[in-house]
C-alpha cells in the first residue's frame, strides 16, 4: 500500500522517504479521503478546500491560514492506511518548473534566495534566466533541494491512488471530487497570485535566456513568456533526462498528449 515503507529496514518513524509523504497528506474528515498534495500543482486550491471543509475556515477571506498549517490534517499511520479514497493531482513536468521560474523566481520569493544560498550566492537572482536554473538543477543536490521543483514521484505517500488528477484538466477533479466524496473546491489564485491566466501569453520568441528582472518588466505590463516559450531543444533534452520519473509518471497515470513534449 505505502510507497516507500518497505525500501530500507529501519523504524518507519525513520524511514524519510516515508515520512516525506506523510507530511505532505491531508485528511479531509468528513469521507475518510487523504489528498496528497504537491507544490506547484495546484495545491493552494485544495489545501484551502480541504480547511474549508474541515470546519478550521470559512472561506478564502482567511486563506492565509493554509500556508501556516500544512502539517494541520496529516494523518497518522492508522488513518492513512485505513483510508477509503486516494487522490494526488500530477502535472506535466515541463509547466511545472516553467511556472516555477516564472512565479517564484520572477518574485523573487524566500524560496529563491535559498536556491541562491545553495549556489553560495554566485548568482545574482535579477540575471537569472530560465536556461541558468535548469542547467543548475542538474547539480546534486540541487533538483531535490526545494519541494517547488523536486519530483513529483516522491511526494507519493502510496503505491496505488484511487484518482490521479492532471493540473491540465482540473475540471475534472472539481467534478470528480464533489461526486466522490462531496468536497467544494474553492479556487484560491485571487488569494495566491500564483498562475499566469491574467497575463497576455508571448509566444514569439525564444526566452529561455531573458533574464528574471526582464520578465518581471513584461509581467508588469500584463505579459508574460507562455511555458514552451521558456525552453529550447536542449532544455527539452536535460528536463526529459533530469525529470524521467516524473514523465513516465504523468504518462502512465495521465494523457500523455497533455505533456508540454510529449
Amino acid at each position: 500500500m505505502f510507497n516507500f515503507s518497505s525500501q530500507n529496514f529501519v523504524s518507519l518513524n525513520h524511514n524519510g522517504q516515508h515520512q516525506f509523504g506523510m507530511n505532505y497528506a491531508m485528511q479531509v474528515f468528513n469521507s475518510n479521503a487523504i489528498y496528497s498534495f504537491i507544490p506547484k500543482n495546484g495545491c493552494s486550491t485544495l489545501r484551502l478546500s480541504v480547511a474549508i471543509a474541515n470546519g478550521t475556515i470559512d472561506g478564502i477571506e482567511q486563506g492565509n491560514w493554509i500556508h501556516q498549517n500544512n502539517q494541520t490534517f496529516k494523518p497518522t499511520l492508522k488513518e492513512a492506511a485505513t483510508a477509503h479514497y486516494k487522490f494526488v493531482v500530477l502535472r506535466c513536468p515541463f509547466r511545472r518548473l516553467a511556472s516555477v521560474f516564472l512565479d517564484k523566481f520572477v518574485a523573487k520569493e524566500p524560496d529563491v534566495w535559498q536556491y541562491r544560498d545553495l549556489l553560495k550566492r554566485e548568482v545574482n537572482l535579477d540575471d537569472l534566466t530560465f536556461e541558468q536554473f535548469v542547467k543548475s538543477l542538474a547539480v546534486p543536490p540541487m533538483k531535490g533541494a526545494n519541494i517547488h521543483w523536486k519530483p513529483q514521484s516522491l511526494f507519493l505517500l502510496y503505491k496505488e491512488y484511487d484518482d490521479y488528477f492532471a493540473l491540465e484538466h482540473f475540471e475534472k477533479a472539481i467534478t470528480t471530487l464533489k461526486d466522490k466524496i462531496d468536497l467544494d473546491v474553492v479556487d484560491a489564485r485571487s488569494l495566491t497570485g500564483h498562475g499566469t491566466d491574467k497575463f497576455e501569453m508571448l509566444n514569439n520568441s525564444d526566452y529561455s535566456k531573458t533574464s528574471a528582472f526582464d520578465i518581471a518588466v513584461l509581467k508588469r505590463a500584463g505579459k508574460c513568456p507562455s511555458h514552451k516559450a521558456l525552453y529550447n531543444d536542449e532544455l527539452t533534452q536535460l528536463v526529459k533526462k533530469l525529470y524521467a520519473e516524473d514523465i513516465s509518471l504523468y504518462t502512465k497515470r495521465c494523457n500523455q498528449s497533455d505533456l508540454l513534449f510529449p
